[in-house]
């Protein structure tokens, strides 16, 4: 009975990890969710004047592309001096494409309860033509130096992977539907939406290879 206590005593005890790995907040189990939150919040504060939403999305997708490759936390101090590298005349200029998108979204709400003839024709379009437009913006948003905001990359990269363009927009009809159905989860959407687009981003240069490597094979 003694020698049984004895080893029971010194059985040995897995180690408690003290330390995090780099990025995690909550541990990590709650590491990717908390930073979505996160960022999710400080993106809707920062696009509250409408015309920095640009900047706003841009400095989400730096931040969560520092978290992804540096191991950079996830920090409200790390968003925000991304946010001052990414504001400026041209991206303020930019963030008066949001509120035209809105007029077209009313525009086209309006042909939806109307009965007027070519109703049914351009109602879809429009709303095409909306989800296309947000896809090539979100993809601007998550571009790298020297391309940040560039729509013309966005549309280049958007037509050469077009995969990941219907995933995009998948997530963005998600997050309509969300919005839609909850409206306290809009202040959130911002954080998944940057981090689908940076994702996307991340993952189309992989791509982009694999037909070069396929030919020279």
């Amino acid at each position: 009975m003694a020698h049984r206590r004895h080893t029971m005593a010194h059985a040995p005890i897995a180690p408690r990890r003290e330390r995090r790995e780099p990025g995690e907040v909550f541990g990590s189990g709650f590491t990717l969710f908390a930073d979505m939150l996160l960022i999710g919040l400080l993106t809707s504060l920062a696009c509250l004047p409408v015309v920095t939403a640009p900047a706003a999305f841009a400095a989400a997708s730096a931040t969560l592309r520092g978290a992804a490759g540096n191991g950079v936390q996830v920090r409200a101090g790390t968003y925000g001096a991304h946010l001052r590298a990414h504001l400026s005349a041209r991206s303020a200029a930019l963030g008066l494409v949001p509120p035209l998108l809105a007029v077209v979204v009313l525009i086209d709400a309006a042909l939806m309860r109307a009965a007027l003839p070519g109703a049914a024709v351009m109602a879809p379009a429009l709303a095409l033509l909306i989800l296309g437009a947000t896809v090539v913006a979100l993809r601007a948003a998550a571009l790298e130096a020297p391309h940040v905001l560039s729509a013309r990359e966005a549309l280049l990269r958007s037509a050469a992977n077009p995969r990941g363009s219907l995933l995009l927009a998948g997530a963005v009809i998600l997050s309509g539907l969300l919005a839609w159905s909850i409206p306290l989860l809009i202040p959130l959407l911002p954080g998944p939406l940057a981090f689908a687009a940076t994702v996307v981003d991340l993952r189309s240069p992989a791509e982009a290879q694999e037909p070069v490597n396929a030919q020279e094979n």
